[in-house]
């Protein structure tokens, strides 16, 4: 948690108030917005589902307004999900014909394609007056966007703090609410169990799923497993995953636990997408896979208050993953689509006036620290203060250990041995093993 107290203190002190979509492709200039001239360069993003920024609808705004101010420059748009994203992108790299842009997380930029070969230097876009106005926020955000050796691949637009929800009226029918703390939005592990067996108890039939059918999601898995005897994820270097420490272990066991008693259930064939569809149609009581912006994506299903919370820890001080959001270029060759992204990406994330409205498009907060409350004076104002009382919870920013992706495979591979009986301990070693094994390779060793 330490490396984020220093932008948190800014954070609170500027007043801020405080996803998942369909995979599928559009074009980036829609009937309304004006026309780009007929030798414009032409660049493509492709964009993972982080809030409105997977609706086209909204992208083409934004790219309407950028081609107001840059009219040689035409931006086409695939539309990417987490079921199947990564895989898309994997094979446009492999043929050739990755996009000129493309909107995620350091774990990808950074820590996958960066570390590969395939991304751009960006160093030229973090100047002075960028990198002192992101400082302020968060260094962590900082550290994140670069490599070991120094070298920029992500330019960061946003961030936000994972967390739970509950569903409050069934809790409150069951007599659970005593278990949390409504103030803090925190609870016990203790107090966690008593409140699944309240549920239980009440005639709930299922009240929350471990899910484990793929990566989809995975935060919340990893959260709920390492909060409740606040387990280290990775060791303070980021190059050794730790999981199998006794507070992991303890973690997985008490989760295995639960399951066996039928105080929660599992799913290996779910990912987050299902297990949010279930909390959203009421069909379950909770959810691990919340955020600021998926309560948005689902808010019309929602027929009930979905209450966000923090996820159990022994000592009620919870850690929350979090998640930072931006552009990064593939190294397609061609100097004038590079440049031209570059430009689009200042736009979208630097400019006074679209910057703001690009975070608020995210659903998130603003990495920049002169940005202030994006959210102030609008309808988002009083919703937005729920997930912003979220953000002294971020914990370390693990998602930049090298073998981040292959950790992720065998994250769910080894919830499923678990769940479907294997022996525990010898599953969450075998995982270890093999997330240990793709680091020590991507570091060279």
């Amino acid at each position: 948690m330490k490396n984020w107290k220093k932008w948190l203190s800014m954070l609170l002190c500027a007043g801020m108030a405080t996803g998942l979509a369909a995979c599928g492709s559009g074009g980036g200039a829609g009937e309304d917005e004006p026309e780009v001239s007929d030798g414009a360069t032409a660049i493509t993003l492709w964009t993972y589902p982080i809030g409105s920024w997977g609706d086209a609808a909204t992208v083409d705004s934004i790219i309407a307004s950028f081609n107001e101010k840059y009219p040689d420059i035409s931006v086409s748009v695939e539309y990417l999900d987490y079921t199947s994203g990564d895989d898309q992108v994997t094979a446009a790299i492999e043929a050739g014909t990755a996009p000129d842009l493309i909107m995620e997380g350091p774990e990808r930029l950074v820590t996958t394609w960066g570390a590969a070969g395939k991304m751009v230097d960006l160093s030229d876009l973090w100047d002075d007056e960028a990198l002192a106005d992101i400082s302020a926020v968060s260094e962590a955000v900082v550290n994140a966007c670069k490599s070991s050796d120094g070298v920029y691949y992500e330019y960061p637009l946003c961030m936000n703090a994972h967390c739970m929800a509950i569903n409050y009226e069934v809790f409150e029918e069951a007599g659970a609410l005593q278990y949390i703390d409504e103030e803090t939005r925190t609870w016990t592990t203790e107090d966690f169990g008593k409140a699944l067996q309240a549920l239980k108890d009440s005639g709930v039939e299922t009240t929350g799923v471990v899910y484990c059918g793929g990566q989809g999601g995975d935060q919340g898995t990893r959260a709920l497993a390492r909060n409740l005897y606040s387990a280290d994820f990775t060791n303070e270097d980021h190059t050794e995953w730790t999981m199998n420490s006794e507070a992991g272990i303890k973690g997985l066991q008490q989760l295995s636990d639960w399951v066996g008693e039928g105080l929660l259930s599992y799913d290996s064939g779910a990912q987050a997408a299902d297990e949010l569809q279930l909390f959203a149609n009421g069909t379950i009581a909770m959810s691990f896979a919340w955020n600021a912006s998926n309560e948005s994506n689902y808010a019309e299903q929602v027929d009930f208050t979905a209450y966000a919370m923090t996820f159990p820890s022994d000592d009620g001080v919870p850690e929350l993953d979090g998640g930072i959001y931006g552009f990064g270029i593939f190294d397609n060759g061609d100097e004038a689509r590079i440049e031209a992204a570059k430009t689009f990406i200042e736009f979208v994330c630097d400019d006074e006036t679209q910057g703001p409205e690009s975070v608020v498009a995210s659903g998130f907060f603003p990495v920049r620290s002169s940005f202030g409350n994006v959210y102030e004076g609008s309808d988002q104002e009083e919703r937005m203060s729920v997930f912003n009382s979220m953000m002294p919870y971020l914990g370390d920013y693990y998602n930049v250990t090298p073998g981040w992706a292959e950790q992720r495979t065998a994250w769910w591979n080894m919830l499923q041995n678990v769940f479907n009986g294997n022996d525990l301990e010898e599953s969450v070693n075998t995982y270890v093993e093999t997330s240990n094994a793709a680091t020590q390779a991507a570091l060279g060793k």
